[in-house]
């Protein structure tokens, strides 16, 4: 007899079956947690992921629709809560900030982002409150950012005779490439000086390997949704190694970027970010329990290119689409811009607190295209309750902000272009309006908030100050896939010189 073998009767065995499965239920209900927000029925196995597709804040959007603004879906095996309206917005993100402020441990964590020892990613504690007070005092503070104003004003300057060549040709260029280049450039001078210069590795090259990481870091993870076996899969797929390679390209050149500041002596009086970083690694300032090492250094300068560029290039790439498919709204915000600086031949910093409607322009490019569509999943660290129903801790929450800019409930036509709706609104995007979230909110969001905006405004300001801009085909509003919302098409348009002097 197999050891495993045990003689039943076959008259027995509905009997025993019908013994055993009651109890088995009973068990398996008592086991389920109770009151947990509605959502659509899950397969074994996959859950809900098939319901997902290529653009998961779409298709979220759809099922909220049916079950309400706080839903359940399970990504594999994992219990995945999603909000999608102001109000269950701002119970995750303020009353209950405090008890799902953590993220949850997810395969990129540790292949891409050092194992959490940057800002985004890092788990909720001594260390990211360390981190944060560094990133909030130290690299992004205003007088920070305002050191940093001739750097962006001269890698303008390049952008701006580049197009007014091409406006004197009449030839069409690719805004969206130029915008990266231009955005990645001012970001890779920041963080590390005129030093890249001579590093070996030009801005073209940098481009490509930030393009190739973010690739990699949208792509789906079998090992977030399967915790047992899914890294098989993603090693099976080549995810595993495609994200390995994309790290340590950009690990080695940080690397080489730290040693080269820390041999060479400075010729500048300006600090770049890495100066900043070296500069409190040798004061032995610490982060956590340990003091600043060359991994803390890489983890939080990852994180700025991560963020940073990506932002900035998204915000501005989607206004310019939205401007030239409504030329109404991009003669209007061009008048403003022109008639209040009139001859000077640049718009200044000065000049941005006076230009209202450009700023209705950007929110309203962040409500209908928010550039991380689905803010970065936090993590419930005990019970809790979101609309009356129960949150359990491990449970990952995620705030469809994609949804909540286009809610109908909050938005008249809420699928149109319109920046007029925010005359006279109250709605602002540093964190404490929950109908637009372009940088999160809460213990959570982004510290980095004025460059990207300053970033953003006084750009979009000297594009549409120095010339008019005509598109040669229908612009394409469709999205790529991804964890933020590129457009998939590029943005080639023909630069036309109004204010005809170079900078």
């Amino acid at each position: 007899m197999s050891l495993f073998s045990f003689p039943i009767s076959t008259e027995l065995l509905p009997w025993l079956l019908l013994l055993l499965i009651p109890p088995l239920l009973i068990f398996f209900l008592l086991r389920s947690p109770k009151n947990l927000p509605p959502g659509p029925p899950r397969l074994p196995l996959l859950g809900n992921i098939h319901q997902l597709g290529s653009l998961p804040h779409r298709s979220l959007r759809d099922l909220s629709l049916k079950y309400g603004s706080v839903i359940t879906v399970y990504l594999g095996s994992v219990r995945t809560v999603v909000v999608h309206s102001p109000e269950t917005a701002e119970e995750v993100l303020k009353l209950h900030d405090s008890e799902c402020c953590t993220r949850p441990k997810l395969s990129i964590t540790k292949s891409f982002f050092y194992d959490g020892l940057g800002l985004g990613f890092t788990k909720w504690g001594d260390y990211y409150r360390d981190v944060r007070k560094l990133c909030v005092l130290e690299l992004f503070s205003v007088k920070r950012a305002n050191s940093f104003r001739n750097i962006r004003e001269e890698e303008l300057s390049r952008l701006v005779n580049s197009f007014s060549d091409s406006a004197s040709s009449g030839s069409s260029v690719d805004l969206t490439a130029n915008l990266a280049k231009f955005v990645a450039s001012f970001t890779c001078r920041m963080a590390f000086g005129l030093s890249f210069q001579g590093s070996g590795m030009d801005n073209e090259t940098f481009l490509e390997l930030f393009t190739e990481a973010n690739r990699v870091i949208g792509k789906f993870a079998a090992a977030d949704i399967f915790p047992g076996f899914g890294w098989i899969l993603d090693r099976i797929s080549g995810l595993d190694s495609s994200r390995r390679k994309s790290f340590q390209d950009l690990d080695t050149f940080y690397q080489k970027a730290i040693v080269d500041h820390r041999e060479k002596k400075k010729t500048e009086d300006r600090e770049d970010l890495i100066d900043v970083l070296l500069k409190l690694q040798s004061q032995e300032t610490k982060l956590g329990s340990s003091r600043i090492t060359d991994t803390h250094i890489r983890a939080i300068i990852m994180d700025l290119f991560v963020a940073g560029v990506d932002t900035s290039v998204i915000t501005l790439d989607w206004t310019m689409a939205e401007l030239s498919r409504h030329p109404r709204v991009m003669k209007k915000v061009q008048a403003e811009i022109r008639e209040h600086v009139g001859d000077k031949g640049i718009v200044t910093y000065d000049d941005l607190e006076a230009l209202v409607y450009m700023k209705m322009v950007i929110k309203e490019t962040w409500r209908l295209h928010a550039p991380s569509p689905i803010l970065i999943p936090r993590e419930a660290m005990t019970n809790f309750k979101i609309k009356g129903y129960d949150i359990y801790p491990g449970t990952r929450i995620h705030v469809n902000a994609w949804a909540i800019g286009r809610n109908p409930d909050v938005w008249k036509d809420p699928d149109e272009f319109i920046p007029e709706r925010f005359v006279d609104s109250n709605v602002e995007t540093k964190g404490t309006s929950f109908e637009l979230l372009p940088f999160g909110s809460g213990r959570r969001g982004c510290p980095a908030m004025y460059v990207g905006l300053s970033t953003v405004e006084y750009t979009l300001a000297n594009l549409l100050y120095h010339f008019d801009w005509k598109a040669t085909e229908e612009v394409s509003v469709e999205e790529a896939p991804g964890l933020t919302s590129h457009r998939k098409h590029p943005l080639h348009l023909v630069p036309v010189n109004v204010i005809n002097r170079k900078l």
